[in-house]
């Protein structure tokens, strides 16, 4: 899971960029896109199967020089399932997280928490807009509305503050097609997933592969806010040492 940070007085500029970037690649296929499905475009499926490889791998190079031009951050979890599941079995927390999906936006709104309160003020400014998950959204944010007590160490929470002081109301959910940066976050998640696969012995599909997904994964993970709000290395409190535990180790080094 991926997210993109956006600065609200930039944000218009990124969404009529990207809109921008679905007219250009509407006229090279010849249909209107409403949104770019990543799998498809990388695949070549569907109305990309005209598009040339190597001209789809030039076009995801551009996307992310382009990403790292407008100076935004992003914020990623990952989660080994057979790690998640084992702790699950053995571990307290399993009633208060329940999914894998759950689990990985938690810890993006975890991380966003610990590394925008250190910001003068910043207190309540940061909005969460995720992709629709109806089988989710609901236990998520009475999650987040009442966050268990033992997520307060993980950004070492004071007594005086409210829990997620940094978080705006509760997460919101919107559909894709009409949200341009839940597209580019959806960009941004499956190449950090296809880098984790192939890390992890997925055979690639192709000669270039690991490469060039190496390459397009460093280009994200170079915008990330710091690995010390996500994955840190030593001294990690109970919270942090499971997210820590349950992440694919090729994140980790």
């Amino acid at each position: 899971m991926a997210g993109v940070v956006v600065d609200a007085s930039r944000m218009h500029l990124t969404k009529n960029d990207w809109a921008e970037l679905l007219d250009a690649l509407s006229r090279l296929v010849g249909k209107q896109l409403l949104e770019i499905h990543t799998y498809d475009f990388y695949a070549g499926n569907g109305v990309w199967r005209a598009l040339p490889g190597d001209i789809r791998a030039r076009i995801i190079t551009l996307i992310f020089e382009w990403l790292s031009e407008r100076k935004h951050d992003i914020v990623y979890s990952a989660v080994d399932k057979e790690k998640f599941y084992s702790e699950r079995g053995s571990g307290p927390y399993a009633d208060d997280i329940g999914s894998v999906w759950r689990f990985m936006a938690l810890h993006i709104c975890l991380a966003i928490q610990k590394h925008f309160q250190g910001l003068e003020k910043n207190k309540g400014n940061t909005v969460l807009v995720f992709d629709n998950e109806e089988g989710e959204a609901s236990n998520f944010i009475g999650l987040i509305r009442n966050p268990p007590e033992w997520t307060d160490s993980y950004y070492k929470r004071k007594r005086r503050p409210v829990q997620l002081d940094q978080i705006i109301d509760v997460p919101y959910f919107g559909d894709s097609r009409h949200v341009g940066l839940i597209q580019l976050a959806d960009f941004v998640s499956f190449f950090l997933r296809k880098y984790v696969e192939i890390q992890m012995g997925v055979s690639p599909s192709y000669e270039d592969e690991p490469r060039l997904v190496e390459e397009w994964a460093r280009s994200a993970l170079a915008l990330s806010i710091p690995k010390s709000a996500i994955y840190l290395q030593r001294g990690r409190c109970n919270c942090a040492d499971l997210f820590y535990r349950c992440a694919p180790s090729c994140l980790l080094n």
